[in-house]
């Protein structure tokens, strides 16, 4: 399935700051978003977010896959045995996923009206805690912000492809982190 860019926890919330509060972007209520790992009833809107987030950062990209697949893939294999994560909104939606395949940050997708709040932030930072002997993951070469991204998370790109490896077909790159 596509490349885009388990062990227990529960909910995860940045203590960084005084007093223990959850560190957030300006303007947005401290316990308005909860990362918490994703159970079997949160597939279908990880998924969903995930499909949203896709047709908006890489409308170029063609993907190989039927929305039913997607939603497939996300509550058979993602949800099931991966370790993923939700961002979890105070109205109780699901705007954000992160899932962990080993040392392998596999997916990390947010919500497109979510994005530039700190959430993606956040779920790096909780994949370095849950990976502290490094990360790593793949995103496409057309997804300048997502390299960005990463880069400004102390990723580093090591292997550019022509895309001949991915289902998509798009050159992509790797990016690998190490503390």
């Amino acid at each position: 399935m596509p490349r885009l860019s388990g062990t227990t926890g529960g909910d995860h919330r940045d203590r960084g700051r005084a007093g223990g509060r959850p560190s957030v972007s300006p303007g947005e209520n401290a316990d308005a978003v909860v990362l918490r790992r994703a159970s079997a009833a949160d597939a279908r809107a990880a998924a969903d977010v995930w499909l949203r987030s896709f047709s908006a950062a890489l409308p170029t990209v063609v993907r190989p896959h039927s929305d039913a697949e997607v939603r497939a893939w996300f509550r058979h294999v993602v949800v099931e045995r991966y370790e993923t994560w939700v961002a979890e909104g105070a109205d109780g939606a699901v705007d954000g996923v992160m899932a962990l395949e080993g040392e392998e940050l596999s997916q990390l997708y947010l919500a497109p009206e979510r994005r530039g709040r700190g959430i993606g932030d956040r779920f790096v930072a909780l994949a370095k805690e849950r990976r502290a002997d490094g990360l790593s993951l793949w995103t496409f070469q057309v997804n300048a912000p997502a390299r960005r991204f990463y880069t400004r998370h102390g990723f580093k790109p090591v292997e550019w492809t022509d895309g001949d490896r991915n289902e998509e077909r798009e050159p992509d790159v790797r990016y690998v982190w190490r503390p």
